[in-house]
């Protein structure tokens, strides 16, 4: 089942049916204990005839952090060696792909993401600007995986490969991370053969178009967990980011108007237009 954040409130769906839930934001849903149970409860209580429409739709957000891991698939890992060799940071991204410990960074606020059709930034300080496509784990206060979504980690790399202490302010803005549509709530992790896609429009053409697998996921969700929740607490929840498979080439930067359009087997579409400054 999907969990659907919008004005009107948050709705279940499986299938075509939708079904009402009667907590007033994601906070109290993410800590009840029982939460499969709980969401079963709601399903026999019948489904209602309501259309989700795309104008209603938020980003499925309430008051969690959202976190992200870095360089946990080897193409990420080239990207990052590359853009900061000339820092002398390249063996840093070499030595953290192999490490046992992850990189693990903040990455928003709340009221730093963006949802579906919302705008994404690119920073007016930035030259070289792409989109990381990335699947998005949903944590609850108590360190469980209970469901996933469509998230995108906006980053300036001119500022990042400057100098890899840089990372916060190429990451870390307005408008630089969105996720959606909705939230698949389920405590299993997606099979490793589960495709994701990313596409940029750019005056209704396509301008770049990559792809890669979760196969390609370096390390596991659950350890990923793990330590993030290491000396945290996350009292509502929190979400992490768990790395992107797709870089695009050293020539390529975002632009005014583009559309970025990421697309992840299970999980539905996440499109959002890029705004400048």
């Amino acid at each position: 089942m999907k969990l659907w954040n919008t004005r009107k409130g948050l709705f279940l769906t499986v299938g075509q049916k939708v079904y009402p839930v009667p907590e007033p934001g994601l906070d109290a849903l993410i800590r009840i204990d029982e939460l499969q149970e709980y969401l079963e409860s709601i399903l026999r209580q019948g489904s209602v005839d309501e259309q989700l429409e795309m104008e209603d739709l938020l980003a499925p957000i309430e008051n969690q952090e959202v976190w992200a891991a870095g360089v946990t698939y080897y193409r990420s890992r080239d990207a990052r060696m590359e853009e900061s060799r000339e820092a002398g940071g390249g063996s840093f991204y070499d030595r953290v792909y192999t490490a046992e410990r992850p990189e693990l960074f903040f990455k928003a606020t709340a009221s730093r993401v963006v949802g579906p059709g919302q705008p994404v930034r690119i920073r007016r300080d930035a030259n070289w600007s792409v989109p990381e496509p990335e699947w998005t784990l949903l944590i609850n206060p108590r360190g469980q995986i209970i469901g996933c979504t469509i998230g995108n980690d906006m980053s300036s790399r001119d500022i990042e490969g400057e100098n890899p202490l840089y990372l916060p302010q190429a990451k870390v803005y307005q408008g630089s991370c969105a996720l959606g549509p909705s939230i698949l709530l389920t405590p299993e992790p997606l099979p490793a053969s589960t495709r994701i896609d990313l596409g940029v429009e750019r005056g209704g053409e396509i301008v770049f178009a990559g792809s890669t697998s979760l196969a390609e996921l370096r390390r596991s969700p659950a350890s990923l967990v793990e330590y993030l929740f290491r000396e945290n607490l996350f009292p509502n929840g929190v979400f992490l980011m768990t790395g992107t498979g797709i870089v695009p080439a050293d020539d390529f930067t975002l632009l005014h108007g583009d559309v970025v359009r990421i697309r992840i087997e299970g999980l539905g579409e996440l499109a959002n237009p890029v705004q400048c400054g």
